[in-house]
């Protein structure tokens, strides 16, 4: 597979949406908010829904921001989400990470949330992301690190998910375990001003372990991961229906606790 190709492993199923609509700014990007006032450009790199998105116009206007992603149905969604919060100051085109079709110095922050760890080289998706950024700008990107999430009690068929996601993001082109190498990554595109950070998603209440078990059930056999999965020889149906259980039981457990960790990174330009 190119480097510059790759899969999204999640697809736009129902239960990969339920998942990103709830994202905001507050609690998937604030690291990046003490970097943002009125009048910015703001570019936001695989936009998805566009809930962050519609927090970042509110925050920068009358500045603009520019959404875009590489699935054009998703598109309408995220202008949906702008115009039911009244935002006239948003776009939305398609476009590649790995080849912004915007000139050199064309915006003043250019953030990504949870899109490194699904394309095919994620270090020229930085030194793009560098390229339309002004000089005294900011680059943000952050990404979870599957190998570092953890949970409580320990249910065995959520470790044999961890494997078979893994082996499936990977075989995709991605590296699920991307927050760990985001200053990696970012010292590669040539950045020397980083400020690495990170911060965590905790699912532990009987509402959010409901709510995360299961949108993972269903993702688990329903949408595009699942049928990778199946297809690629990293599951069988059978085995998909048995971890879609182990989340509900998690989701059950008056003692559940589940643990998201992410890697950021701030760049200045």
């Amino acid at each position: 597979m190119p480097k510059d190709t790759a899969v999204y492993t999640h697809g736009h199923h129902e239960s990969v949406l339920r998942s990103h609509r709830w994202r905001t700014a507050a609690n998937s990007a604030a690291y990046l908010l003490d970097e943002l006032r009125p009048g910015l450009a703001v570019l936001d790199v695989g936009c998805g829904p566009g809930t962050i998105t519609a927090d970042l116009a509110a925050l920068v206007a009358p500045g603009r921001v520019t959404a875009v992603d590489a699935a054009t149905d998703i598109l309408g969604q995220a202008a949906a989400v702008a115009g039911e919060r009244g935002l006239e100051n948003v776009e939305f085109a398609v476009s590649d990470v790995h080849a912004l079709e915007f000139p050199d110095d064309s915006f003043d922050v250019v953030h990504a949330h949870q899109v490194l760890q699904h394309v095919g080289d994620p270090v020229q998706a930085l030194r793009e992301m560098r390229r339309v950024c002004r000089p005294g700008g900011v680059v943000a990107a952050r990404d979870s690190d599957y190998a570092a999430m953890t949970w409580y009690p320990e249910t065995p068929g959520l470790g044999t998910w961890l494997d078979v996601y893994g082996r499936v993001a990977r075989g995709n082109g991605g590296e699920p375990d991307a927050g760990r190498r985001l200053l990696s990554w970012a010292r590669q595109a040539g950045f020397t001003d980083i400020t690495p950070t990170a911060a965590a998603w905790c699912f532990a209440t009987p509402e959010s372990r409901a709510w995360w078990s299961g949108l993972w059930a269903d993702r688990t056999t329903d949408s595009v991961y699942a049928e990778l999965a199946v297809a690629r020889g990293h599951a069988s149906a059978g085995q998909l229906t048995e971890i879609a259980e182990s989340w509900r039981s998690w989701g059950g457990e008056g003692d559940g606790w589940f643990m998201v960790p992410h890697g950021e990174v701030l760049c200045r330009v």
